[in-house]
């Protein structure tokens, strides 16, 4: 059974239609991306999962349960975090204390165990130890894109969603990223990914879908798409598109 699925889901901004019948799943240990250009409607898919944005037809089921329009941080205690794109690190707190509020959604966990777990972000994510009492603002843009990744594992979710982690970042810090997100599904994390750089994603992925002006056009494994002349054309040949 899929740890995800999305059934025909519409979504609406405003009076403009994001999602026209989208139908996707994502299986248990899964790296899923979508691929598709700005304003296709991969941020509004991940938003309507987690919550953000209301879905006006169709359903969402998550671990063979309805997510719904449920408010979003009751998605996050159910097993979904959100990792949107821009970061939305807080400023005024250090790297230690943006992890830790990761840990909020979840009730009676110990100072101890708190600190355990974020001993465990450090492994994960080694540049962040050296920094764990620096400001959250002070961080480069590669740290700062770490830390809301540490942040919304500290959830402890069964499902990650990722919304283009690489934006603004150098060549060799997405590399750096990439091997780390690879690392996370390691430990067993699901992953569904919305990327600009399409290479990048599907690199790492299990299969990929393709959204077009909110529409599925097209699915498949990685190497279906890096063969597919459309997907090639739109998406692999221009570096800097989305």
């Amino acid at each position: 059974m899929a740890l995800l699925e999305l059934k025909n889901v519409e979504s609406y901004y405003g009076n403009v239609q994001a999602l026209k019948g989208v139908s996707l799943h994502v299986n248990q240990g899964e790296i899923v991306t979508l691929l598709g250009a700005n304003g296709a409607g991969k941020s509004t898919t991940l938003r309507s999962i987690s919550g953000l944005v209301s879905v006006t037809r169709g359903d969402i089921l998550f671990d063979g349960q309805t997510v719904l329009n449920i408010p979003s941080e009751k998605t996050v205690s159910r097993g979904i975090a959100h990792v949107p794109e821009g970061r939305r690190i807080f400023p005024g707190l250090t790297v230690k204390e943006n992890i830790m509020i990761g840990s909020s959604s979840r009730k009676n966990v110990s100072r101890a165990q708190l600190d355990s777990e974020v001993e465990e972000m450090f492994e994960i994510f080694p540049p962040l130890e050296r920094l764990s009492g620096a400001l959250g603002w002070s961080l480069s843009g590669g740290e700062q894109q770490m830390l809301a990744v540490a942040r919304g594992l500290m959830s402890k979710p069964k499902l990650l969603l990722l919304d283009e982690p690489s934006l603004g970042l150098a060549p060799l810090i997405v590399q750096q990223l990439f091997a780390t997100i690879r690392k996370i599904r390691e430990r067993g994390m699901t992953i569904l990914l919305v990327e600009q750089n399409a290479n990048m994603a599907l690199s790492v992925a299990d299969r990929g879908y393709v959204l077009v002006t909110g529409e599925l056009t097209v699915e498949g494994t990685p190497e279906q798409l890096l063969n597919n002349e459309e997907v090639r054309s739109a998406y692999l040949g221009g570096g800097n598109k989305k």
